[in-house]
């Protein structure tokens, strides 16, 4: 009988990099929010994929930036947190961004961090936005930069050298015995999933600073007896202008949101789902500890 592997693997970048993409594509579904605003990963979501004998936990980590506020001090502490408790980092760099400051300065933190005898690799993503000369140019200029054990190219949104990525990766567990059961794809509470669902719905469809001041908490889960599920979740918005915003012209906005979120939800479960939202302001969210327990961050860590 064949050894069996286990391990974690953290993927780390830039806010938008690619990694909740790679992640969802990885473990083939969609556990982590993917949107084109940037800093929407909030939590590390674990992953569960199966490659031959292996099972690799992705830790998808916020993406990396100069943070600004305590929300963002505890984003980025998590980030670096799940990188140091991981077995690889696979570093992702836009393709058609290249060298940025943001990776440059990713780069002197893992040069300041390395963790003895762990192994990072570079994932260059998008590579269908580059010619192959840029490319190569890219591949030459970090890897002078920082040693990689390995290079891969990839374009996560369509799936191009994904499974030799995994591939590699499962080679690179210890063996042991597998970490989850082998149906579980996350290790976040469906409590949880269901909050990101709906807060993913709401940052496609507000603009600017207004998803970054909002946070969704499932408050009540309730099994009926006709195999649906009863969802109560609350949004906790920061002012009271918000709020209008959020509601829309009579509702219209929160509607959409909870018809798209419910959708959703009811695809993943595969089962219906009765799902509730309600809007509440509450000026301080942002400082109080509760609210980034909910989130899987440490308040502390934004200090």
């Amino acid at each position: 009988m064949a050894e069996t592997r286990a391990g974690f693997v953290a993927l780390i970048g830039e806010p938008n990099a690619g990694k909740s993409t790679l992640l969802n594509r990885m473990v083939g579904a969609k556990i982590s929010i993917v949107t084109h605003k940037v800093q929407t990963t909030r939590a590390r979501v674990r992953g569960v994929a199966i490659e031959g004998d292996a099972q690799i936990v992705f830790v998808d980590t916020p993406g990396l930036f100069r943070p600004r506020r305590r929300l963002d001090r505890a984003m980025v502490a998590a980030a670096w947190g799940g990188a140091a408790d991981a077995d690889v980092v696979v570093l992702l760099v836009e393709a058609h961004r290249g060298l940025t400051e943001g990776v440059q300065a990713i780069l002197e933190t893992l040069r300041d961090r390395a963790v003895p005898g762990q192994t990072v690799a570079l994932a260059i993503n998008k590579i269908d936005r580059v010619k192959a000369e840029v490319l190569l140019d890219l591949t030459k200029r970090l890897n002078a930069a920082y040693p990689f054990s390995e290079t891969f190219m990839i374009s996560a949104e369509k799936g191009y050298g994904v499974k030799d990525l995994r591939e590699w990766l499962a080679a690179q567990l210890t063996e042991g015995p597998w970490l989850y059961p082998e149906d579980q794809i996350a290790d976040l509470p469906m409590r949880m999933i269901a909050a990101e669902i709906t807060r993913e719905k709401l940052t496609l469809r507000l603009h600017q600073e207004l998803p970054y001041q909002l946070t969704v908490e499932t408050e009540s889960w309730e099994e009926r007896t006709d195999g649906s599920v009863r969802i109560e979740q609350m949004i906790y918005v920061a002012r009271e202008g918000h709020k209008g915003i959020l509601l829309g012209h009579k509702g219209e906005k929160i509607k959409a949101v909870g018809q798209a979120a419910r959708a959703e939800l009811e695809e993943f479960l595969g089962r219906k789902v009765h799902l509730f939202l309600q809007v509440k302001v509450r000026p301080g969210w942002l400082d109080e500890s509760e609210r980034y327990a909910q989130m899987g961050l440490d308040f502390r860590d934004g200090e």
